[in-house]
């Protein structure tokens, strides 16, 4: 997957759009259905939605509050319940006793099916358990995919964190960067500290972590800030989510410092910042199709008994992206879908 530039509307260097175009002609096929949905399969016929019976899913998220990842992943969501006929439901909080909490709100409200993240496996562990032996079918996203199947889930959906991470290292390679500063802004977050791991594995150069409250963006901007300024040699920052990577810019003009800034993830705001190349690539897991294929799998699921993956995670990505590719991530950022 690593290395390789896909044909299409974006240059990347993985196979990882291919890969999504592919799954969704699969998902397309096990629905008998068009962008429509699942109309034409269950006999509704009139191309605005299924016509199956009402389901109701519920989705609990690591998310801080204002992270814009999750709005996009709540966007390709919401698209595909309002085509399969779904009610959705969205809760977050970035501690994970209370997205334990959460998943409890929605077994006991008897949801048909919940999308979760893990983030922090051993918090929630317990509580996918218990949905699952009450029979609530379960799709896991963007985070924990090692731990999805143990727990009982159909599927994962997401990007290869430690593959995604050494994409980033062998980039930096090809930049020849020498010393990288991998900035966590969210402390006990395994997905998060699997991106810098791989970084470290693929880079020639050393990496330093760095733990911020993510939360706290003058906070995290000085900690950014206090580092580069105590280390010159610092040449690449590696921010872990999009809103860190405007943060890190800031710190970065205010610290004099010359570092290149790669960064996971995209936004309006990153788009900006490759365009003006601020930023010198990002990593797209295209969280539009995280949020999309967790509805449509589990509607399908209920409506056909289909699951995707073979007991392997559906892969979204990664995909790196360059200020090469800002005229098509104008367009699909504007619209809440990149």
């Amino acid at each position: 997957m690593i290395g390789v530039r896909t044909a299409g509307p974006l240059t990347v260097r993985s196979g990882a759009v291919r890969g999504a175009a592919a799954l969704l002609a699969t998902v397309a096929l096990a629905g008998g259905c068009s962008a429509a949905g699942g109309a034409d399969a269950e006999g509704g016929g009139s191309g605005k939605g299924a016509g199956t019976p009402r389901m109701t899913i519920g989705m609990v998220s690591h998310s801080g509050d204002g992270d814009t990842f999750w709005d996009i992943v709540q966007n390709g969501a919401e698209q595909a319940a309002a085509k399969d006929n779904v009610k959705f439901l969205y809760a977050h909080d970035k501690e994970g006793a209370q997205q334990a909490a959460l998943i409890q709100s929605y077994i006991d409200q008897k949801v048909d099916g919940l999308i979760v993240t893990l983030a922090k496996p051993q918090a929630v562990k317990a509580a996918v358990r218990k949905a699952v032996a009450q029979g609530i079918p379960v799709i896991t996203v963007n985070s924990g995919g090692e731990f999805s199947r143990a727990y009982g889930a159909l599927t994962h959906i997401g990007q290869d964190e430690s593959v995604a991470g050494r994409a980033v290292g062998e980039e930096l390679n090809h930049r020849h960067a020498k010393k990288a500063l991998c900035v966590i802004h969210e402390q006990g977050n395994v997905s998060l500290e699997d991106r810098c791991a791989g970084v470290r594995k693929a880079f020639h150069g050393t990496v330093e972590n760095l733990d911020v409250d993510g939360t706290n963006a003058p906070s995290s901007q000085s900690s950014v800030e206090a580092k580069l300024q105590s280390d010159k040699s610092l040449d690449a920052i590696v921010t872990l989510g999009a809103p860190m990577a405007a943060i890190s810019v800031k710190a970065k003009e205010e610290a004099g410092s010359a570092a290149q800034i790669a960064t996971f993830d995209l936004n309006s705001a990153v788009v900006k910042l490759l365009k003006a190349k601020d930023v010198t690539f990002a990593v797209d897991q295209q969280p539009y199709l995280q949020g999309y294929e967790a509805v449509d799998l589990l509607w399908l699921h209920k409506a056909n008994a289909d699951v995707l993956g073979g007991g392997k995670p559906v892969l979204t990505g990664p995909a790196l992206v360059t200020e090469k590719d800002v005229p098509k991530l104008t367009e699909y950022t504007g619209r809440g879908t990149r």
